[in-house]
């Protein structure tokens, strides 16, 4: 036997009903028969308030509304929330509700495997769902990571969340533009660089190439020792010196054990192509969060140092979310360079990832002579 399809009348609340289970995790959708009194009132028309959760359920509450005065109640559970819409008053039928008399129905899905199917798709779904109702509930921007433009970019690097307040508040920030009337010339301790070819492994993560190392290669400056956990690259240059900006920038990040940073910045320029570049160019992951191993030995990073080792000091912050400051940095004078090949490839994937300069507030800039 052959079961009549759906009514036009009915058809929108059949949508909703797997639309809602789909998109839901354990939502219930609940249709009950149209009262007796409005079995052929015309749609109800409603304006769904403007709730913090997320779009999806926004989207799902104005649909629920539009279609309630044509089946009675209707209402979503996720989990201690219940979204309802209750049916328009009734009032005198139109010429087109009389060619359109809506039925009384209950919904259901009947079927165990569909169902069993479309509650896995549903927990995906609701997990996507719930971090947008956290972020928005929380004032924040949800799943927005921090960018380099827009409304995502660096001057709004501070206001996306609360760790990340130094970036607007911070008086010690960082990159800065070096300039030799204000920086304070004089002598200052050789940069002793014990670095040793390496292996590792490259990361796309999403802002930069950046080459986590493993292997013995340490600075010491300060009196202390400092380990070379990582380098990455920035395009352009985020430092200037003398009103002069480069095409790039390797930052050189070293912690000692007392977790205290070090950031050695070598300025890059095109020209003859650098092997170290040549190197993790040649395995550089395409995807976000890819990452390549690197065989031991493969990195030798005094290849990335330029001869003339003199140097601009200061205490500065990270120049990425969280800022944080405290920071000793070391620009080294003599830029180093790579081919135009290489700066164009990683330039390709990104175009554009330095932040601007920060205000100096005060802070003296040590030229090492």
């Amino acid at each position: 036997m052959n079961r009549p399809s759906p009514s036009p009348r009915l058809r929108p609340i059949v949508a909703l009903t797997l639309a809602a289970l789909t998109a839901l995790h354990g939502a219930s959708v609940l249709a009950s028969s149209p009262p007796e009194d409005s079995a052929h009132a015309a749609p109800a028309s409603a304006h769904p308030e403007p709730t913090k959760g997320s779009d999806t359920i926004s989207k799902l509450k104005a649909v629920i509304e539009r279609h309630a005065g044509q089946t009675g109640q209707v209402s979503l559970r996720i989990g201690d929330q219940v979204i309802a819409a209750n049916p328009g008053p009734s009032h005198n039928p139109t010429a087109a509700d009389h060619h359109a008399p809506a039925p009384r129905a209950k919904v259901a899905v009947r079927s165990t495997a569909s169902r069993n199917y479309i509650r896995a798709r549903a927990a995906v779904l609701s997990r996507h769902a719930a971090r947008e109702a956290h972020g928005a509930a929380a004032g924040g921007h949800g799943d927005a990571h921090w960018t380099y433009d827009g409304d995502t970019g660096p001057h709004n690097w501070g206001s996306m969340k609360p760790e990340f307040n130094a970036c607007d508040k911070g008086q010690r920030q960082s990159p800065v533009h070096i300039t030799d009337t204000e920086a304070i010339p004089g002598p200052a301790e050789v940069l002793r660089f014990h670095y040793r070819p390496s292996g590792g492994s490259v990361v796309n993560n999403g802002h930069t190439i950046q080459v986590d190392l493993q292997g013995d290669n340490t600075l010491y400056v300060r009196g202390s020792a400092y380990k070379l956990v990582q380098f990455h690259f920035h395009h352009p240059a985020e430092e200037k010196v003398n009103h002069k900006g480069f095409s790039m920038v390797a930052h050189l990040v070293h912690k000692n054990d007392q977790g205290q940073l070090a950031v050695v910045a070598v300025l890059i320029d095109p020209g003859i192509a650098n092997p170290v570049v040549e190197q993790v160019w040649t395995r550089m992951p395409l995807d976000n969060h890819d990452r390549v191993g690197l065989t031991p030995g493969l990195i030798d990073m005094n290849q990335l140092l330029p001869v003339d080792q003199r140097y601009y000091q200061f205490i500065g912050s990270l120049t990425t979310p969280p800022c944080t400051e405290g920071v000793l940095w070391l620009v080294m004078k003599q830029p180093m360079t790579v081919s135009r090949e290489q700066l164009k490839l990683f330039a390709h994937l990104f175009p554009m990832n330095a932040r601007p300069t920060q205000a100096l507030n005060g802070r003296l800039v040590r030229e090492a002579m």
